[in-house]
């Protein structure tokens, strides 16, 4: 038997896929590429694939981890060359490396996910900084999420390692516009360290929202998942 580990994208094509759909994708590319599946026990043997931190819907990435287990073994290139061939426009894999089979899982390694995100903000790119700089410095922050009906609290400040900004591109104001909207339609491009693990998942339309923005991100992309041990 073989462990293989995947870094691979999800695109702006597919970012409204959930998880489960993405699983299944998996197996279906798989099975078509011909990969030798390694399969569970029991009554309803399933394909073992295991994908790190669930993406959540309408969200992009260039840094999904995947472990594929293979009943025999293959060459990792042969298995990217074979998948690469049964993806739809919107899928990517990068590349893909052998694992040993009994280290922990990649659930149980995850510590961070780094996200570039994109919001319409009114705000100069200083207020911008400080902004960051005031949410950073705060030693908790009380926040309420519902969720099928159901509200938790919880300390947002905990989920967040850390904040910065990419950029910030002002739009150009259409003649006759006053000056006291200025600004109004910028982009601000912020990048977020978030906690990934057992005790809780920074979401970044939160952290947005907590920064003052009133408008939902533009865009929301992860580009990172930093595994426990890893380097930030």
């Amino acid at each position: 038997m073989q462990r293989l580990r995947l870094r691979f994208g999800r695109g702006d094509e597919v970012k409204f896929i959930s998880h489960l759909d993405v699983v299944r994708f998996w197996e279906r590319a798989f099975r078509r590429a011909r990969i030798p599946l390694a399969y569970s026990q029991g009554f309803t043997p399933h394909p073992r694939i295991s994908l790190a931190a669930p993406l959540a819907v309408g969200v992009t990435s260039e840094a999904e981890l995947m472990d594929v287990w293979l009943s025999r073994w293959m060459p990792t290139q042969s298995l990217v060359m074979r998948t690469r061939s049964q993806l739809p426009c919107g899928f990517e894999i990068f590349d893909a490396w052998e694992v040993g089979l009994n280290i922990p899982s990649l659930q149980s390694c995850l510590a961070f996910a780094e996200y570039r995100v994109e919001v319409k903000s009114g705000k100069s790119e200083q207020d911008v900084e400080v902004s960051l700089h005031s949410l950073l410095q705060a030693r908790e922050l009380p926040w309420h999420h519902s969720r099928g009906g159901i509200a938790k609290a919880y300390d947002l400040r905990a989920l967040i390692d850390d904040l910065w900004v990419i950029g910030h591109h002002p739009e150009p104001l259409a003649t006759g516009h006053s000056e006291d909207r200025l600004g109004e339609g910028s982009t601000c491009v912020l990048g977020m360290r978030l906690r990934c693990d057992a005790k809780g998942s920074g979401r970044p339309e939160q952290v947005v929202a907590a920064l003052g923005f009133p408008q939902y991100p533009e865009s929301i992309h992860r580009t990172r998942l930093i595994l426990k041990g890893m380097s930030p």
